[in-house]
């Protein structure tokens, strides 16, 4: 029997991911109080259920159950006895947090406090630092589609037989747009020739066949590509002997469409054929083509 305990920042899409993970067939609970969780998962445990999948959503709505140190403790515990869990954090930027609290106009579950919206979003970053340092999964739904989500939800739940390894998450981006929190390894790549200002290659991406060949036939990308797999293949089995099971490789260029695009599927189709298990998002393409067609629009305006 496989538990997903999900928890993360209210306003990041737990709602979405846990009824997503109803119509895979999983058995959910929402806002399960913490001194529950162990209790619960032993009634699954001693119970027939046609599946074996089981998601419980836990985070600091609980109020003063919830102790995300606690919380840690108790799934460390029960993983001790045999009990197969994975932690899904689910996170948004502040910026992006406080649009969506606005758009919905609900109150954060920390208002009650006394805290203004800004200062109940960073106060429960902080209580749930625990459980977000703990997780198997880390996702950072500010530009993160619901299709992508599903997808991502969708691969855990299908591989969830198989025995822990080493997932790697492939995530290029735009330094304009900030920093990915979830990143491991961050590769800054905006020394490489810059494809956006050739007329012909602008307003394509790292994803279309002429930007790629652009990029990743330069004599520099070649020898950075050359070097960072030597790195990689060096790394990746210490962080699988370490017991890591998700690795975060971030590749930044200026906007995030272009040559980070371009080296992170790169990377990907070498890791794969490397043997590991793999998954790769660009978080500033949709995001770059958005801008790019505003601002066409508005010189011809």
């Amino acid at each position: 029997m496989q538990f997903l305990i999900l928890t993360g920042m209210s306003g990041a899409g737990k709602t979405v991911a846990i009824r997503y993970l109803e119509d895979l067939g999983a058995l959910c609970v929402d806002n399960l109080p913490p001194m529950m969780l162990v209790p619960f998962m032993e009634a699954c445990q001693n119970t027939h259920l046609r599946n074996p999948m089981i998601a419980i959503a836990a985070d600091v709505r609980s109020g003063e159950f919830f102790d995300a140190k606690a919380v840690t403790k108790m799934i460390d515990e029960a993983r001790s006895v045999g009990y197969q869990i994975d932690t899904i954090f689910v996170e948004a930027s502040d910026e992006v947090l406080v649009n969506r609290y606005k758009e919905t106009r609900r109150d954060h579950p920390l208002s009650g406090e006394g805290l203004m919206l800004v200062e109940a979003i960073r106060e429960e970053r902080n209580r749930l630092q625990p459980l977000r340092e703990t997780a198997n999964h880390l996702f950072d739904t500010s530009n993160l589609r619901p299709r992508a989500l599903q997808k991502m939800l969708s691969e855990i739940v299908y591989h969830a037989d198989e025995e822990p390894t080493l997932r790697v998450e492939i995530l290029s981006f735009g330094f304009k747009r900030g920093l990915p929190r979830e990143g491991d390894l961050i590769f800054d790549v905006r020394f490489l020739p810059n494809p956006f200002y050739i007329p012909e290659l602008g307003s394509h991406t790292g994803l279309d066949q002429d930007v790629r060949d652009f990029v990743l036939k330069h004599p520099v990308t070649i020898e950075f590509l050359t070097k960072t797999q030597d790195m990689l293949e060096f790394l990746l089995p210490h962080y699988v002997a370490e017991g890591k099971h998700r690795l975060v490789i971030a590749i930044g260029c200026t906007g995030g469409a272009h040559r980070s695009v371009a080296i992170a599927e790169s990377l990907n189709q070498t890791l794969t054929a490397l043997g590991y298990r793999t998954s790769v998002n660009h978080r500033d393409i949709a995001l770059e083509q958005a801008h790019w067609a505003a601002k066409s629009e508005y010189q011809k305006g």
